[in-house]
């Protein structure tokens, strides 16, 4: 059984090997770099460039160059001062701290410097080195050396081959050299990409014809190795240049994610790295694209016309960082994409976005239109799996997205549950203006972490907006919104609504001017009847209730003077009268003219006559002339019948005496 166990680990093993994406463990443990072969003639000179992690503890740690002997390495040169015998005058050692290499210059090479040779940090033997075979020549040439990159594990190795104007129209590519051979990673005619690199390598023409700038972003250890970047075929024709890729482990560098998954409809959250002192650097977003890259934002402000209200840039100074979010997504956003910028060339990233089929977890009407003045109110629904979570409303621009103060109606305090809860934020305007138009984002964060994002745009309408620009006078006489012909028909995306007093509305839907064009004096005329015609007719109700009211009053008793008294006198009062003289026959005759005042009228003492006149209408003068006639007579019948007259003797009642 024993047996069998290590026959099966001895199979594993060649698989294991092949298959490790790491370099090797002797590669992780130095940390130092340095060229596997430098070139050099005699009586010339070489310059030997080392790196080193860039930490504290190593920027101020002894570095040297030493010499293998056997298991053991001699001293040459170190920072401290030191300098062998067989090297004095013509060797030193410059530390640059803060391009985290040193540099070890000969001059007046021989023969006998050839060698293996150690460049390291701190003691000799602690494991920090790297070894250097030098090679001395009698004569030129010297062979080219490989270019040396030090690269952080994570970060973008960046690198610019020219080649000369002869070859400005050849094939330009990339390739990894594997034993005798170079495996092509990508090129600039055949689309050549290998599927390891897909989406996080790009070779572009950014400078010249002659010259290619190729970018590789993700760096992982088994990227570490010998390249070349060239112009043909390699091994064929043309010119190619090696590259020696050294990749180490700096724990204080910012990994971005390199994958990023999103539903249909909803956002995707990336990073970008950046160095807040470097505020002049800008950082673009784009699109990646074997050849090229499609920007999107800058940081600058600038958004691609189609993905105005989509995406945005937000800086987060505490962990030097950029989110940018992209929302609305949909299957055509599936791609890779790179954050570049100019400076800090090892802090650009690239990662791939992959749109699934899903229901967003933040829900809300997406097209919002109101008139000036009005409230609105954007509400944005999220599912339990925010209930924990800050959420917010901003207003979103090509800077950026402005914080906006919001209401969350979930039910807070210790009894509230995510069920029982209104899972809404609401961001309200009382009374809503031109200037709010525009894209507004519903979003969630944790920890300071920004999460999913809902975008709504907002229209705002001027109520009226037509009338403004008709000047002219409304026709008064003109047909009511009910009242537009059949034949008048609405655009599908104008609804038919009431429209301004004394306007009508054209089949596009502008509201065209209700009168014609007329003279200063027509429109004079006009509003003057407009003024008068309402004055004429208040007037004309005031006279006809005070003529009414005086004909009641008339109605009802008539004032009459008499000598200098003045009183009311009821009509019954002249009929009574007026019985009691006619019954009076001995006294008046059966005519009588009386001239009073200038009017004449003839009173006949008959039944009939006295029907006659009761029943006749009289004027107020007449009634009164009546009265005193009869009064005159009255008394003049009274007086005669006191004298001893032949008058008949009259019984007067009580209101005959008053009268």
């Amino acid at each position: 059984m024993a047996l069998l166990a290590l026959i099966f680990l001895l199979a594993l093993l060649p698989a294991g090997s092949a298959r490790s994406k790491h370099a090797p463990k002797a590669t992780i443990l130095s940390p130092v770099f340095g060229p596997r072969q430098v070139y050099g003639v005699v009586g010339g000179s070489v310059t030997v460039k080392c790196f080193y992690p860039p930490t504290s503890v190593n920027k101020h740690d002894r570095k040297y160059w030493c010499r293998q002997s056997g298991r053991s390495c001699g001293t040459v040169t170190s920072t401290g001062g030191y300098v062998s015998s067989g090297f004095k005058g013509r060797i030193s050692l410059t530390d640059y701290p803060e391009a985290e290499n040193f540099q070890i210059n000969i001059s007046s090479l021989a023969l006998t410097d050839a060698g293996t040779y150690q460049c390291g940090v701190g003691d000799n033997g602690r494991g920090l080195s790297y070894k250097v075979t030098l090679s001395v020549s009698q004569d030129p040439p010297v062979p080219e050396a490989a270019e040396l990159f030090y690269v952080k594990l994570y970060s973008t190795w960046t690198v610019v081959c020219s080649f000369g104007k002869e070859y400005s129209t050849w094939r330009k590519y990339l390739c990894k050299m594997e034993g005798d051979d170079c495996h092509d990673i990508i090129d600039n005619q055949n689309g050549v990409i290998d599927e390891d690199f897909k989406g996080r390598v790009l070779l572009s023409h950014e400078l010249s014809a002659d010259a290619v700038n190729i970018m590789m972003t993700q760096m992982d250890w088994e990227d570490a190795g010998l390249y070349r970047c060239g112009a043909g075929e390699y091994g064929k024709n043309g010119k190619s240049k090696e590259l020696d890729v050294f990749i180490y482990e700096d724990k204080n560098f910012h990994q971005t994610k390199t994958k990023v998954t999103a539903k249909t409809g909803s956002s995707a959250t990336f990073e970008c790295l950046y160095d807040p002192l470097k505020k002049s650097s800008a950082i673009i977003w784009a699109k990646w694209e074997a050849n090229r890259y499609n920007w999107i934002i800058y940081s600058t402000g600038n958004v691609r016309p189609q993905y105005e209200g989509r995406v945005a840039m937000i800086e987060n100074p505490d962990n030097r960082t950029i989110t940018v979010i992209l929302n609305q997504l949909s299957e055509a956003d599936n791609a890779y994409y790179w954050c570049i910028t100019a400076e800090a060339k090892d802090q650009q990233s690239s990662a791939e976005l992959k749109v699934i089929e899903g229901e967003p977890q933040l829900s809300g009407e997406k097209k919002v239109e109101a008139q000036v003045g009005s409230r609105v109110d954007l509400t944005c629904a999220y599912t339990c799996a925010y209930y924990s979570f800050e959420k917010y409303w901003c207003k979103w621009s090509p800077s950026g997205c402005s914080m906006l103060p919001a209401s969350d109606l979930s039910q807070q305090g210790p009894q509230a549950t995510c069920s029982t809860s209104n899972r809404t934020v609401i961001l309200s305007f009382d009374s809503v203006t031109e200037e709010d138009a525009g894209w507004y984002w519903c979003g969630v964060k944790s920890d300071g972490v920004f999460g999913e994002t809902m975008a709504v745009k907002l229209s705002v309408t001027t109520a009226g907006r037509d009338a403004k620009h008709n000047p002219e006078l409304l026709d008064v006489d003109a047909p009511s919104h009910a009242e537009i012909p059949n034949h008048v028909e609405f655009p599908n995306h104008v609804e038919p609504g009431p429209g301004p007093r004394g306007g009508a509305y054209s089949d596009s839907g502008v509201r065209s001017g209700a009168a014609p064009a007329s003279s200063d004096q027509d429109h004079g005329s006009n509003t003057l009847a407009l003024v008068l015609g309402p004055v004429a007719a208040l007037l004309l109700i005031i006279v006809t209730a005070f003529a009414i009211v005086k004909y009641r009053q008339m109605k009802r008793s008539d004032l009459v003077s008499i000598g200098s008294y003045r009183t009311n006198i009821s009509m019954s009062d002249f009929e009574s009268v007026k019985d009691y003289s006619a019954s009076n026959s001995a006294c008046v005759k059966e005519s009588q003219e009386t001239a009073m005042g200038g009017d004449e009228f003839t009173t006949k003492d008959t039944p009939e006559s006295a029907a006659e006149v009761k029943k006749a209408k009289r004027s107020s003068k007449e009634d009164a002339d009546l009265a005193y006639s009869t009064f005159l007579l009255t008394s003049g019948s009274i007086a005669q019948g006191s004298s001893g007259g032949d008058s008949t003797a009259l019984d007067v009642s009580p209101s005959q005496e008053q009268v």
